[in-house]
């Protein structure tokens, strides 16, 4: 029950209801299906009649059935007609949700440009900022030179040659020379076009006759010439000749050179034919160099069964007077122990090398005895040895001579002061070690190189130079050399080919960790590449190399990749012979600057002018500032020439960095009293084919990879020089071996032995060999930008080529990473290179070609002749190879000429 009563009923409404007539008149609808009205006009009532809650009502009894009163009209609300109008209202949550993202966003987006302004203004303060690719740089606008790939067809004498480049003095008259031929090929041929034409329509068979004559197949070659005739080479007077086999009858055939270069071969633009005594009246093509190693025949003859392609007009001449020899069953180790054991009473004696104690062995000989026997017995048994030996060294030269009579003239007056000097005038012999790795792919003209470096090195000197092959084993994990000596046999006779094993020494990156241990890594490229691996640790190999070959008083440090057009021979000895006769005043200067004879002058002038720069200084780049009031005497101090010139040792500033100073060379007199004296004479410890520059203020990015030395005052005194190619005394790479052994000091390769000759006082020279550029260079910007370090050097200072600015020595014929030296060389022998040369080139003219460049040379003028040059980097040259017959019934099939294959 609740509090109201149920019957009570709700209100009535007080006016009356009105119902809808179903009507078919016009009907109005409403948003609102419950709000339902119509006008007065449909709704049918009497004149009289009127609503019963009017006050007109006349009577409440009337008749409901005629009360038919219009309901009063509606209109819709307000509202509803708004929402057609206006869209729909978002919710408050949503619009809050909303606004707080717009914000959200603006701030993030204040924030982000904030962040952004930071970090540019980090970039531009630490010179981090992402720019454009800088345009290609200046030497690569210079034209490209041509003539480098003339033909034999063309060979003029040198001194009637007018090279392509460098210009003489008078470069207008060259010019204008140039010019005048040009126009008068150009008439000739118009000429000749004329004359052809109208030949062929009077008789169409006389000129196919005239073009056959005309072919430069037919066109006159000049002979070449024996080596052995060059009156300018070097060569050894008193040996015995050395042979390929034990017998003595195999001869290696000499090479054969022509007089004169191409037309217009270019000059050299670097270094100096002259000061060295190289030969520059010559050249040499691919058969003449490398003709008597294999080159030109086939694998069946004992060749390699490269160099049948191409222009081969004249090459049989380099087999005229002997003949081809088969190097199948050679074996280079006995080759060069025969021909130093005929030549051993030329050289000093060998030293027995002394065992270390590793315990004693039940069937060891008892030598070692020795080593508890009195001192004075020692030195009598020693005495007596060494008689012994020279009375056996006498036998053996008397012996050499007596079966050698056919070579050297019979002399029945054989006095024993001739036997004395023989034996006072020893020679010192010099090992040429080659660096390799396991995993090298051996290909032919990697074989065909080495095998010219042996023959006329050590076979051509008598057994003054011995070959080497240094060759690393990168994965001693799966190759335990130093655990098995089987293992260590199979891994040689695995990668090297069959004529080179017996030259092999093998190493590894463990190994050296083992020698040199305890030696702070500075990791200068990273973890990947530490201290004791091949790339910044090679020359501890080359430092233990030396310690365990006594036999050798200088080492060549060689590499694969490098390639000599001339004889091996001499170069060698007269690079040897111009370092030795280098005096030591001046020297480190010299050696710091490139030599530009168009430019400099001659080498008196050159080692003026290198005087003169480094004792006046001269303004660079980063002394511009020097008289600026106000600037850092610190700064002033390091734009000073050099106050004090390299004369003896330059030792570290802390003493406990030195080692074995007394050992170290003392100068004989005063800088300013010497004339030009001291080192005359003198072998050189050092000797590079780069300048030797000071790496400090460059941008080369290994100037400070060296460990072992306090830094608190500076960094040491320190030298370097690119490209690691170099000679090196046992002197020298013993200081280095104790040195990294010992006081735990190392640097990187290219600057060790450099750095190490500096403060020992070592005799360390650069010399300046030939070097050629591929492009047309201004010889005066192309000398300023070669020396733009310091007072006129190479290096010493941010503007030097030596870092950022290696770009510039792309060009060259001797850089590490050169383009031109792989492309001239594999054009040299035959090949194509970037779709210019090859044999179509070589052998027929292409007159269809006009205008200036290496791609528009016409050809046709025989294969390319180079004059003696270095060239480095040449790697992965692929040579045709002949195709072997396929074996007869009952015979094995014919080996690959790869032997690596």
């Amino acid at each position: 029950m609740g509090l109201l009563p149920k019957n009570l009923r709700t209100r009535e409404p007080p006016l009356p209801l009105y119902h809808k007539l179903e009507t078919p008149s016009k009907e109005r609808f409403s948003d609102d299906d419950s709000s339902d009205y119509t006008s007065d006009e449909d709704e049918p009532y009497s004149a009289g009649s009127s609503s019963q809650g009017s006050s007109r009502s006349t009577s409440a009894s009337a008749s409901s059935g005629l009360l038919k009163l219009p309901r009063q009209a509606t209109r819709p609300p307000p509202t509803r007609r708004i929402a057609n109008v206006y869209p729909y209202r978002l919710p408050a949550k949503v619009t809050r949700y909303l606004f707080c993202t717009v914000i959200g966003f603006i701030v993030i987006m204040i924030l982000s440009l904030i962040r952004a302004s930071q970090v540019e203004n980090w970039k531009l303060a630490n010179g981090k900022v992402e720019s454009r690719p800088p345009p290609p740089p200046m030497w690569e606008k210079f034209p490209f030179l041509e003539r480098y790939y003339g033909g034999i067809d063309t060979l003029t004498p040198v001194n009637e040659n007018k090279p392509e480049y460098p210009y003489v003095e008078n470069e207008a008259t060259l010019l204008e020379e140039a010019a005048e031929e040009k126009a008068q090929e150009e008439v000739s041929e118009q000429v000749g076009d004329h004359v052809d034409a109208e030949t062929q329509q009077a008789d169409g068979g006389v000129q196919a006759d005239s073009e056959k004559e005309n072919t430069p197949s037919k066109r006159h070659v000049s002979e070449s010439l024996n080596w052995n005739g060059y009156a300018g080479r070097n060569a050894e007077t008193d040996i015995q000749e050395c042979f390929i086999d034990a017998d003595g009858v195999v001869r290696v055939p000499e090479l054969q050179y022509y007089n004169g270069r191409p037309k217009g071969f270019p000059e050299h633009v670097i270094g100096s034919y002259e000061v060295l005594s190289l030969p520059e009246d010559i050249c040499f093509d691919r058969f003449g160099r490398y003709g008597p190693y294999g080159f030109g025949y086939s694998e069946r003859n004992g060749g390699l069964s490269v160099g049948e392609h191409g222009e081969k007009n004249g090459s049989e001449a380099v087999w005229t007077k002997t003949p081809r020899v088969d190097y199948r069953q050679v074996n280079w180790a006995d080759v060069q122990r025969r021909c130093y054991r005929r030549n051993a009473h030329r050289y000093n004696k060998v030293p027995h090398k002394s065992s270390a104690p590793h315990g004693f062995y039940i069937h060891e000989s008892h030598t070692t005895s020795e080593h508890i026997v009195a001192r004075d017995v020692q030195e009598s048994n020693t005495s007596k040895s060494a008689k012994a030996t020279t009375i056996a060294a006498k036998k053996t030269t008397a012996t050499a001579k007596v079966t050698t009579t056919a070579e050297v003239k019979p002399s029945s007056t054989a006095s024993p002061t001739d036997e004395e000097k023989v034996v006072v005038e020893k020679k010192s012999r010099t090992a040429v070690v080659v660096r390799c790795w396991d995993e090298y792919f051996w290909r032919e003209d990697d074989i065909v190189n080495l095998r010219s470096m042996i023959a006329e090195l050590a076979l051509g000197s008598g057994g003054r130079y011995d070959i080497h092959l240094l060759v690393q084993v990168k994965n001693d994990a799966d190759h335990p050399i130093w655990a098995d000596e089987d293992v260590y046999r199979e891994r040689i006779e695995d990668v090297i080919p069959e004529e080179f094993r017996g030259i092999v020494t093998l190493w590894t990156e463990t190994q050296m960790l083992s020698l040199y241990q305890g030696i702070y890594d500075l990791f200068s490229r990273g973890p990947e590449l530490p201290v004791h691996g091949v790339y910044r640790g090679l020359s501890m190999a080359m430092q233990y190399f030396a310690y365990m070959h006594p036999e050798y008083d200088h080492f060549w440090q060689w590499e694969m990749d490098v390639r000599y057009t001339g004889h091996y021979y001499d170069l060698f000895t007269k690079i040897e012979d111009f370092a030795k006769a280098q005096p030591r005043k001046g020297l480190w200067d010299r050696n710091a600057r490139f030599y530009f004879p168009s430019v400099h002058g001659t080498w008196d002038d050159f080692s003026q002018m290198s005087r003169v720069q480094s004792e006046m200084g001269v303004v660079g780049a980063d002394d511009v500032w020097k008289n600026v009031p106000g600037m850092d005497d610190k700064a002033a101090a390091k734009s000073k020439g050099n106050a004090q010139a390299v004369w003896g040792p330059v030792r570290a500033q802390d003493d406990d960095d030195w080692f074995e100073p007394g050992n170290d060379p003392v100068a004989p007199i005063a800088y300013e009293k010497d004339h030009y004296q001291w080192g005359v004479g003198e072998e050189a410890d050092y000797i590079s084919l780069n300048p030797i520059f000071d790496p400090e203020g460059t941008t080369w990015g290994l100037k400070d990879d060296i460990t072992g030395f306090n830094r608190s005052e500076g960094p040491p005194p320190r030298r370097a020089n690119i490209i690691t190619t170099s000679r090196m005394s046992r002197r020298l790479l013993l200081t280095m071996h104790k040195m990294t052994a010992l006081k735990k000091q190392f640097a990187f390769p290219e600057m060790w032995p450099a750095t190490v000759a500096l403060q020992h006082g070592y005799k360390a020279v650069f010399a300046p060999h030939p070097v050629y550029v591929d492009r047309a260079w201004p010889l005066g910007y192309m000398a300023q930008m070669f020396n733009n370090g310091r007072d006129g050097a190479s290096g010493g200072s941010r503007t030097s080529i030596f870092g950022d600015r290696e770009h510039n020595m792309h060009g060259l014929s001797w850089f590490y990473n050169s383009g031109f030296a792989p492309n001239v060389y594999r054009r040299w022998l035959g090949l194509k290179v970037n779709n210019d040369g090859g044999d179509e080139f070589e052998t027929t003219e292409d007159q269809s070609r006009k205008g200036k460049g290496v791609s528009n040379m016409r050809g046709g003028e025989g294969r390319m002749c180079l004059p003696p040059m270095l060239l480095h980097p040449i790697k992965d040259v692929e040579l045709p190879v002949e195709a072997p017959e396929p074996p007869k019934e009952g015979q094995s099939e014919a080996p690959v000429s790869d032997p690596s294959a």
